[in-house]
Order: structure tokens, then sequence, then C-alpha cells
């Protein structure tokens, strides 16, 4: 009835990009930051201002990751070394922290001026599930993450939801680690091998192959079914009202 295993026994789902519509919304906060602070770089050294590809370089090292990793791996992959500083540290200054938290500011905003919208094939197949009396937790590295299932109106169709303020206080390492997800099965008491992954991030879709989990649905949202398969996902999928029998999910 759900498109997978009979021994799948709960579901696990990523937020942004499977759930609701807000993976664009990031990568356009990352680049309006990043591009602000190379922009800046690029003045302070003398060097070229090379612009921030917020399909490639948002998929390879920002997707999924919890906020502060995916700053760090995009500096890193610029050669760039920068002090961590501290959480109070202003928006853009020119620390790890500084940066991240003007990510989060500018993301804050466009979805207070855009909304956020849920995929209806992920609700209908939310719906489904539930109709079926199986448990279901959103993993996500936002420490936004409650706001924007509320905004989007489906809070309350999830058991639990892990985080990235339950990961800070478990002391949990973010996506591509597979412990996020494996604290959500523990909590609604299911092992491993009987709980999905759905994700549409390259980190994401690893955590769930690092975690043994029984399935892991990858969400095609943007073209890189080939390394959704590379990094993980046993199924892929362009939106999840396939696995309803509305289309054929392509087998890893």
């Amino acid at each position: 009835m759900l498109g997978l295993p009979d021994d799948i026994r709960a579901f696990l789902f990523d937020l942004d990009g499977v759930l609701t519509q807000t993976a664009k919304v990031h990568a356009a906060a990352w680049k309006d930051t990043f591009d602000a602070f190379l922009r800046a770089e690029a003045a302070r050294t003398g060097g070229p201002f090379v612009p921030f590809d917020a399909v490639a370089e948002y998929d390879a090292y920002v997707d999924g990751r919890p906020r502060l990793d995916g700053t760090r791996t995009f500096l890193r992959s610029r050669g760039i070394d920068l002090p961590e500083g501290a959480p109070d540290d202003p928006p853009n200054s020119r620390t790890v922290q500084g940066i991240s938290r003007a990510k989060n500011d500018t993301v804050l905003r466009m979805i207070r001026e855009q909304g956020v919208q849920p995929y209806e094939g992920s609700v209908a197949y939310v719906h489904r599930m539930r109709a079926a009396g199986l448990p279901g937790a959103v993993v996500s590295s936002s420490a936004n993450c409650r706001d924007v299932l509320r905004a989007a109106g489906i809070e309350d169709l999830f058991e639990v939801i892990v985080d990235g303020q339950v990961a800070k206080a478990e002391g949990l390492p973010g996506k591509p680690a597979p412990d996020t997800y494996l604290y959500a099965a523990r909590a609604l008491g299911v092992e491993p091998a009987h709980a999905a992954v759905f994700e549409d991030a390259l980190a994401g879709v690893a955590s769930g192959r690092a975690g043994g989990f029984g399935a892991v649905v990858g969400v095609n949202r943007t073209g890189q079914a080939a390394e959704l398969r590379r990094d993980g996902a046993t199924v892929v999928v362009e939106d999840l009202s396939e696995l309803l029998g509305e289309g054929e999910g392509e087998k890893a």
C-alpha cells in the first residue's frame, strides 16, 4: 500500500525538499549569504569574486547538513579557514558562527515573506501512512523545523520530531552521520531494519545507508537520481505520490 517492503513499520522523513518546498529557499539564503561573504573576501584580498553555485555547491557541501557544518564544509572547499567564533557573533562576522547566523536570519526572513508550501504528494503519502496506523517522524538538521512544519500546517501528522535543537541537546552528529535517524527510530520503538528514510539530500541518503535502514527513498527534486543511488538510496522517485501507485519508483 505504501510502495515499500511489508516489514517497514516506521517512516522517517527529512523536511526541506521532502515534505516542504523549502529546499529552494535554503539554497537561495545560502547563496545570498555566501556571495556577500565572498564578495567581501575578494575586496579584502584583491582576489577574484567567484559566486556560490546554488546548485552544484549547495548539493555537494551544504544540503542536508547542520547549518554550521554546511558553512565549514563549503569554506573548506574554497580553501578558506575562519575562526569558529561565538553563537552571539553579529551576522556576517568573519567567523563560521557569524556567517551561519546571517544565513539563518536570511532564511527566516524569506520564509516569513514567501510562506511555506508542503508537497501535495508527500502530504498524501503521510496521510496514507497514518491511515495504516504506522508511525512517522521528521528528522531535520534545521533548528527552525517546528516553525516550518507549523507554517505548512503539518506539524500534527508526526509522533516524533528530531531537529537541530534536539540534536544539539542530545549531542547527536548531523547528517551524513546516521545518529539523528537512529535516535528517531528508537523514539518510535522500531529497529532501523524495519524503518524507512526519505531524503532529497546526498548527505541524507548517506546517513540512511550508514544507519542500516530497511529502505532509503531518494526524492529526486533536482535531477540527481544517479547521485542519490550512488550515496545510498535503495529507491529513487520524483515524488512520493509514485509510491502510492501513481508512478513507478526507480530501483537503485
